[in-house]
């Protein structure tokens, strides 16, 4: 049997999961085997883009720990884009990005 931080883990990934597949109608999914030295996030099925979840008590760790790893496996992924979804309490989740991820995120966007 996990541990509880795995198991919550899994179930904020399960979230983020619904939650993109509900907003965007992508087919977003759990990536399964994180840890992995060619780890490219916790979500696949988003076009372009690494996803990297955080479901901290603790919410400056989960950007001092999540946000650098999800540039690192943007560059790894070769990814357009990046975000990292951080569970706040009582379930509700915010989106942190780097001030790089944003611009580009942004510029994107105007060129659409």
């Amino acid at each position: 049997m996990s541990n509880p931080a795995k198991r919550k883990g899994d179930k904020a990934e399960l979230e983020v999961q619904a939650l993109i597949r509900d907003l965007t109608g992508w087919p977003a999914r759990r990536q399964l085997g994180a840890g992995r030295q060619d780890d490219m996030g916790d979500i696949t099925g988003v076009p372009f883009t690494v996803v990297q979840v955080a479901a901290y008590k603790d919410l400056a760790r989960g950007i001092r720990e999540k946000l650098p790893a999800c540039v690192e496996q943007q560059e790894r992924a070769e990814a357009t884009f990046g975000a990292t979804f951080l569970r706040l309490p009582g379930g509700r989740y915010v989106v942190c990005l780097t001030p790089e991820q944003w611009a580009t995120l942004a510029r994107e966007a105007v060129a659409a």
